[in-house]
C-alpha cells in the first residue's frame, strides 16, 4: 500500500472529476428530496389518505428490492457513469412526464404511483453505480474524505431539498417536477463530464452466478458482512424519525416548527462532522472507531427519547447525527476499499437494499413498538438495542472490530 498520506479537502475540490462527481450526486439528491415532497403532497391532496401516502413509500422501495442483484451486475459489467447517466435521463424523463400533467391537470394516482415506480427502479439502479464510481475518483489515500464530503453533499440536499419542493408546490404543483427535471438533465451533463481512469471491463456473457457474486462474497468476507449486518441492525432499531411528529406535538409540545427542527437538527450534526472528517480524516483504530460511533448513536438516541426539554433534544438528535456520519463514512470506505473493483457495484447494490430495508423497517419497528408500549418506551428500547447490537457485533466480527486503518 502507498505511504501517500491522504488529500486535504481543498485539495481533493481541485480535481475536475471529484467535482464533477459531487455536483452530480448533489443534483441527482436534491431532485429525490423534492420528489418525496412533491409527490406526498399531490397523493394526499388527489385523496386525502394517509394509507396512499404510506403506499408511496412501498412502490419506490419494491423496485429495489426487485432488481438489487440485476442493478449490481450492471454497474460492474457497463460502464458505471453510463449506468449513472441513463438513470438521471429516464428520471428526467419520468420527472417531465409528472410535470406535464401536473401542469395540465390529467394527473391521476396510479399514474403518479407508475412514474413513481419508474424513479424507484431508475435509482435502484443508480445508487449503486455511483457509489462504485467515486473509489475510481477519489485520489489514492483520500477515499475516507472524499465520501465525507459526498455525504455532506447529501446532508444539504436532505436539509434544503424538502423545503425547495415545498415552496415550489405552494407555487405551482407542476413546479417542482419542473425543477427536477432541469435537475436530473444537469446531473446527467456532470456525470458525463467525469474521467475515470479505471474504467470497468466489459464482459460478454452474464450467469446467474454472476448476479449474485456479491451475496456469495460479502458472506466469505466477515469484515464486510459485519459492516453492512451492523448497519441494518443499527438503523433498524435505532431509527426515532418516525417519532418525531409524537415528540414534536405530545411530549415537547413544540408543535409544527418545532418538529421542523428536530428534523433538521441530526442532519446539522451530520454537516458539522462532515466538515471534521473532510479535514481531518480517522487514521487508527478505524474498526474500533466505527463502533463507538455506533455506541455514541444508541446513547444519542435514549438521551433523546428521555428528553424532556427542546434544547436537550435538538443537542442529542444533533450529535445522532454526527456519529451516524463517523460511522457511514467508515462503513463506506471499509467496503469500497475492501471489495475489489470488478465487484463493487454487486456488493454496492446489496449494501444499498440493507440500508432502505433498514430505514423502512425501522420506521414500521417504531411505529408498531410505540403503538405497543408508548413513543418514550419505543425510542429507549430502540436505543438500548443499538448499544446492545454493537456490542454483540464486537465480539461476533472480531476482524472488523480490530481493523487498523482504511489505507
Amino acid at each position: 500500500m502507498s505511504s501517500t498520506m491522504p488529500a486535504p479537502g481543498g485539495t481533493l475540490l481541485k480535481q475536475g472529476a471529484f467535482v464533477f462527481f459531487l455536483l452530480s450526486r448533489s443534483l441527482s439528491r436534491f431532485s429525490s428530496q423534492i420528489a418525496g415532497v412533491a409527490i406526498g403532497w399531490q397523493v394526499y391532496d388527489l385523496t386525502g389518505s394517509a394509507f396512499m401516502l404510506g403506499m408511496v413509500g412501498l412502490v419506490q422501495f419494491l423496485p429495489t428490492a426487485l432488481l438489487v442483484f440485476v442493478a449490481g451486475h450492471a454497474a460492474d459489467r457497463y460502464q458505471r457513469k453510463r449506468v449513472v447517466q441513463l438513470c438521471q435521463l429516464a428520471e428526467a424523463l419520468t420527472a417531465l412526464f409528472l410535470a406535464w400533467g401536473a401542469y395540465a391537470g390529467w394527473l391521476t394516482v396510479t399514474e403518479i404511483f407508475i412514474a413513481t415506480a419508474l424513479l424507484g427502479t431508475a435509482g435502484a439502479f443508480e445508487s449503486p453505480a455511483t457509489a462504485a464510481l467515486l473509489p475510481l475518483i477519489a485520489p489514492q489515500g483520500s477515499l475516507q474524505r472524499a465520501t465525507a464530503l459526498s455525504s455532506g453533499a447529501a446532508q444539504v440536499a436532505t436539509i434544503t431539498g424538502p423545503a425547495l419542493g415545498g415552496l415550489a408546490y405552494a407555487v405551482s404543483p407542476g413546479l417542482p417536477y419542473g425543477i427536477m427535471v432541469v435537475f436530473w438533465l444537469l446531473g446527467m451533463l456532470f456525470t458525463g463530464a467525469i474521467l475515470v481512469a479505471q474504467p470497468v471491463a466489459l464482459r460478454e456473457t452474464a450467469t446467474p452466478g454472476d448476479i449474485f457474486a456479491g451475496v456469495r462474497f460479502i458472506r466469505g468476507n466477515s469484515a464486510i458482512l459485519g459492516t453492512i449486518s451492523l448497519d441494518l441492525f443499527a438503523v433498524l432499531f435505532g431509527g426515532v424519525t418516525a417519532l418525531l411528529p409524537i415528540y414534536a406535538r405530545d411530549i415537547l409540545q413544540a408543535g409544527p416548527m418545532g418538529l421542523g427542527i428536530l428534523r433538521a437538527a441530526p442532519a446539522v450534526g451530520a454537516l458539522l462532522m462532515t466538515a471534521v472528517l473532510a479535514r481531518r480524516a480517522i487514521r487508527r483504530r478505524i474498526g474500533m472507531r466505527m463502533f463507538q460511533a455506533v455506541i455514541v448513536f444508541g446513547v444519542a438516541t435514549v438521551v433523546f427519547a428521555l428528553s424532556q426539554w427542546m434544547w436537550l433534544s435538538v443537542v442529542a438528535l444533533a450529535v445522532l447525527g454526527a456519529a451516524d456520519t463517523v460511522s457511514v463514512v467508515i462503513r463506506f470506505s471499509l467496503v469500497q476499499l475492501s471489495t475489489p473493483n470488478e465487484m463493487r457495484g454487486r456488493v454496492g447494490a446489496v449494501n444499498f437494499l440493507f440500508i432502505n430495508a433498514s430505514n423502512q423497517l425501522g420506521q414500521f419497528e417504531s411505529g408498531v413498538t410505540a403503538a405497543l408500549f408508548g413513543a418514550m418506551p419505543a425510542a429507549v428500547l430502540g436505543g438500548v438495542a443499538t448499544v446492545v447490537t454493537a456490542l454483540l457485533w464486537m465480539k461476533l466480527f472480531p476482524t472488523l472490530r480490530d481493523v487498523e486503518r482504511l489505507e
